[in-house]
This record gives structure tokens, C-alpha cells and sequence, in this order.
């Protein structure tokens, strides 16, 4: 059905395809706006309602628990087991293919490719049970690493430690690996923001040649590297043309060397 141009689902889908609509509405919502709206919130709360005390408590917490996503993260098998997870897997779908057996009595670093926008493969296989990585890799607990500003904003950074997730950086890497025994794994997304501005449907361009610490670490704790590759994931959003030497790559090359983030612009 289409208004005004726009294309729209049917009217008469069933339930379950729409239960898995909502749920990738909701990882979306969450990737773009979430941490900016949890920002919102607590200046809502501090300035403009008798609640002010919850911020306040928060701001306390948060400076305690600072260091919570250097030392591996606060993973709940209850958090990524929820039901919306596999509504997020089913409406893509996502499927995990497991190509070889991983030791438990060893570490691993996984390098993740592509980025792509969100990382939906990534997200969905390592930092919840939606495929049951669990049972897949029996004995293997996978940290999926993010940027560290992430943990900067408020309340979202509770659900970010809760999927087991944890900065990316050389202080946790070497925590997971490290002072948690074996049977570890650590889910780099190697290309990072950069790699974003190459998701564009139909290729995959990766980020790869500057990219080579995390080799320096596996050899430097004793861990194994496994490679992952996720096909489709560049096929998910489409990216608005952002050509090397445009000027909108030169406005997003220059926002990723401000805030680490790459803003690309997709639909």
C-alpha cells in the first residue's frame, strides 16, 4: 500500500511479523536516539521535577561503577535471553554458522566484519542468546566491545553491561583475556565507525589494513584469533552516496576525529 508515495506494510500481517517489526523499531530507536534520550531524561528529571534525587543517586552510582565496563562487563543470562531478541533475529532473519569448534580452555578475539550501519549481526549473535551462542559455543562467554562513549550516557549504559558488552579498549581487552580465566571471548568490530561509511547495499569495502592491534594483543594475552563475517549486513539500511573527497564524507570524516562517532546518513 502506498501514500503519498511511501510505501506501507499491509494491513492484515500476522501478529508475529509485526512483533518482529516492533522489535527492530526498538533496537533501531535505541541505537540512534537512546543514549541522547536517556541525557534528556536525567536533565528532566534534576530540573524540572521533584525527582531530582534519582539523577543525583545515578551520578553516585555511575562514579563508583566507572570502571564495571573495563572488567568485563555485568552479563545477565536473563537480559539476553529476552523474547525480543529472537523477534529481532526472526525479522531479518539472523542465523549464527558455526564453522569450527572453539576450546574452552582457551581466549579468543573475534574480529567482526563488516560494521555496517548498526552492527545488527553483531548485536544479535554475541551480545544476546537470540542464537543461542551459548549453545552453539558451549563454555566460550562473549564480550562484544563498544566505543567507551557509549558508557558515558546514563541508564542506557546499565543495558549495554547487563548484554555482557564492554569498552573497546586495551584495559579491558586485557581484562577479558587475561583475569577471567578461559573460555572467553572478545567480539571486536574491527573496522569500526570508519568501516560505517562504507556500508553502502551490494559491497563490502572493510577497514582493515590500520587495523591490526588487536593481533598485537592476541599474541601479547595467548589468544586465538577467529575470523566472523556477516553477509547482508551492508544490505540492511541504505546509505546516502558519501563519496571520498564529497563534502558530506568530509563532514562525517571530520565529526568521527571529534566524537569518535561517524554520523552516516541512512534510510
Amino acid at each position: 500500500m502506498k501514500i503519498l508515495g511511501i510505501e506501507f506494510a499491509p494491513l492484515n500481517l500476522p501478529i508475529t511479523r509485526r512483533l518482529q517489526t516492533a522489535a527492530v523499531l526498538y533496537a533501531t530507536t535505541a541505537f540512534v536516539l537512546g543514549g541522547v534520550a536517556c541525557i534528556l531524561l536525567s536533565v528532566y528529571l534534576l530540573f524540572f521535577t521533584k525527582y531530582y534525587v534519582i539523577p543525583l543517586i545515578y551520578l553516585c552510582w555511575y562514579i563508583v561503577d566507572r570502571d564495571t565496563p573495563k572488567r568485563g562487563g555485568r552479563p545477565s543470562n536473563w537480559v539476553r535471553r529476552w523474547r525480543i531478541w529472537r523477534y529481532e533475529r526472526d525479522y531479518f532473519p539472523i542465523e549464527l554458522v558455526k564453522t569450527a569448534e572453539l576450546n574452552p580452555n582457551r581466549n579468543y578475539i573475534m574480529g567482526y566484519h563488516p560494521h555496517g550501519i548498526a552492527a545488527f549481526g553483531a548485536q544479535c549473535n554475541f551480545a544476546t542468546e537470540a542464537t543461542d551462542f551459548s549453545e552453539t559455543f558451549p563454555g566460550i562467554k562473549p564480550h562484544m566491545l563498544t566505543l567507551n562513549l557509549n558508557f558515558n550516557f546514563p541508564f542506557s549504559r546499565e543495558l549495554l553491561l547487563l548484554y555482557g558488552i564492554c569498552s573497546v579498549d586495551r584495559e579491558s581487552l586485557s581484562w577479558i583475556l587475561t583475569k577471567q580465566g578461559t573460555g572467553n571471548a572478545a567480539i571486536i568490530v574491527i573496522g569500526g565507525a570508519q568501516e560505517a561509511l562504507y556500508a553502502h547495499k551490494g559491497t563490502y569495502v572493510l577497514e582493515l589494513k590500520k587495523r591490526k592491534g588487536f593481533v598485537r594483543y592476541a599474541l601479547k594475552c595467548g589468544a586465538d584469533l577467529v575470523p566472523v563475517f556477516s553477509f547482508g549486513e551492508n544490505d540492511i539500511f541504505s546509505q546516502v552516496k558519501n563519496p571520498e573527497g564529497s563534502t558530506l564524507r568530509w563532514i562525517q570524516e571530520t565529526c568521527k576525529r571529534l566524537t569518535t562517532v561517524s554520523p552516516a546518513m541512512f534510510y
